[in-house]
């Protein structure tokens, strides 16, 4: 069997590197012993594609970029390093050329739309009270007032940040769609994830946050993705 690709996980919005932790643990028991998880700046998405360059560029040999959320966008502008052999969305934006997570979310406005508030900075933030049935309505309460307390707001004006030249239409893509996702409208993510052609798409009955709700499925898609890269 060939050896395993280093995983590099890209956090989205609203949270950082540690919501992938679950998906960690998981794919450690199976044997994934190089495992990275960057925590973007969530400033622009410039800036957040050159983060994670700059973390890919760190490991040798290839690499599985696997995206949430926002880190889906992250993914397509950044993987078009050499060394990444393929990318995995996690209910995940997927761009196309000068396409914006927010351009995507106006043409299908998610259900929790409304719960995003603006501060006086320009930040956005997803109101605590109402974090838990907006984000992850499928984890228990405890779990979603950390995330919800912890919650890492982006600049308002990264949601309107453009890719340049997605990475999807020249590496093999694997997507994950959440059916019960009330941040990312479910046919948004269906749309986009039949556009890349991925090699599979796998569908949860989860909320937005299926890498810590449903930790088992996600890891099982991450590791079809790297098994078939090595064969």
């Amino acid at each position: 069997m060939s050896e395993k690709p280093a995983v590099v996980l890209v956090h989205g919005f609203w949270g950082g590197a540690a919501h992938w932790s679950k998906v960690i643990v998981e794919l450690h028991r199976r044997g994934f012993t190089d495992l990275h998880a960057v925590d973007n700046p969530l400033t622009s998405l410039a800036d957040d594609a050159e983060r994670t360059r700059k973390m890919v560029r760190q490991v040798d040999g290839p690499v599985l970029l696997v995206g949430h959320s926002y880190g889906g966008a992250v993914i397509t502008e950044a993987g078009d390093l050499p060394n990444v052999a393929g990318l995995v969305y996690i209910a995940a934006f997927a761009p196309d050329a000068g396409e914006s997570p927010g351009q995507i979310s106006q043409e299908l406005p998610p259900a929790a739309s409304e719960n995003i508030a603006p501060d006086s900075d320009g930040y956005l933030w997803l109101k605590q009270d109402r974090f838990h049935e907006s984000f992850c309505q499928d984890l228990d309460a405890d779990e979603a007032l950390v995330m919800a307390v912890t919650q890492k707001a982006p600049l308002g004006s990264t949601f309107g940040d453009n890719v340049t030249s997605p990475a999807w239409k020249k590496k093999p893509v694997w997507y994950q769609v959440s059916a019960q996702d009330r941040m990312i409208h479910p046919d948004n993510e269906r749309r986009m994830a039949q556009r890349m052609n991925p090699r599979k798409i796998v569908e949860l009955d989860a909320g937005h946050a299926s890498l810590a709700s449903q930790p088992g499925p996600v890891a099982d898609l991450i590791e079809t993705a790297a098994d078939e890269l090595g064969s």
